[in-house]
């Protein structure tokens, strides 16, 4: 897979997703009951989901992290928490490597694999893949932060709907002979998990960014914009993009990120 993920940036966006995570799709998750989790975290940047989940589950856990990054992967292990809800251990071991490559064969005795804002970066092959090796290795899914392209800014700009038109499309872009699903990747994994014959529930899951979240406003409206650009070069975005980035870091703009999270599970 494609994509760049710098641990500055994941760094500064932890909070906001830890926040805007759906916690009762926890409540709801069917695992065994006793010898332990094995949880496999597809592409797991820095571990923030490791961080998240972790601590909310009881039991023994080993956490299997799987990332094309060594550096993000040596970060990961070295920062997940080290006990379970119940105070037993969390251990850590790494993957490095492809997600989309993962196999029926990675998954056995998985009790869950997980990922964060990842899904966009598939193609509907790549994510129909992961749904059937999931379903027949009988492993829940929980697919956290997808974007479902949905951007409000407040107050509103006239650019704001050609910038978020201009941004969707860069996330539906091809790479190579990859078109990744951006917005419509949610859909399509709930499509293709419900035609394996599991259940499958979504939830609203959106950043909600205010003053105090002013520096990740800045930085998300910078990235937001040069992916707009790139796709729209037509589009003079200097000026809207320092006017929003100012308002963002003075506290007087706020922003709703739409993003939804996903599990899939037997009955």
């Amino acid at each position: 897979m494609t994509g760049e993920f710098s641990s500055t940036w994941l760094t500064l966006r932890e909070p906001a997703d830890a926040a805007a995570r759906a916690r009762d799709l926890i409540a709801t998750l069917r695992l065994p009951a006793a010898g332990g989790l094995v949880i496999r975290d597809l592409g797991c940047g820095t571990g923030s989901m490791g961080r998240w989940l972790a601590p909310q589950l009881p039991g023994p856990q080993r956490w299997v992290l799987q990332d094309r990054d060594p550096a993000l992967l040596a970060h990961a292990a070295a920062h997940l928490p080290t006990a379970a809800a119940d105070g037993t251990a969390v251990t850590v071991e790494t993957a490095e490597g492809d997600v989309t490559d993962l196999t029926v064969a990675d998954l056995a005795d998985t009790s869950l694999v997980t990922c964060s804002a990842l899904l966009d970066l598939f193609t509907a092959d790549e994510v129909t893949a992961l749904a059937e090796v999931c379903v027949a290795s009988d492993t829940p899914a929980l697919f956290t932060l997808s974007v479902v392209g949905e951007v409000v800014l407040e107050p509103a700009d006239p650019l704001d709907a050609q910038v978020t038109e201009a941004f969707n499309a860069h996330q539906r872009r091809s790479v190579g002979e990859r078109r990744l699903l951006g917005p419509e990747a949610v859909g399509a994994a709930a499509e293709a998990f419900a035609e394996a014959g599991v259940s499958v529930s979504v939830r609203p899951s959106p950043w909600q960014l205010g003053p105090e979240q002013g520096a990740l406003a800045a930085e998300w409206l910078r990235g937001w914009v040069a992916a707009a650009a790139d796709q729209r070069p037509d589009l003079d975005l200097d000026a809207y993009l320092a006017a929003r980035t100012e308002a963002a870091e003075a506290g007087r703009l706020r922003v709703t990120v739409g993003h939804q999270d996903l599990l899939a599970q037997k009955d």
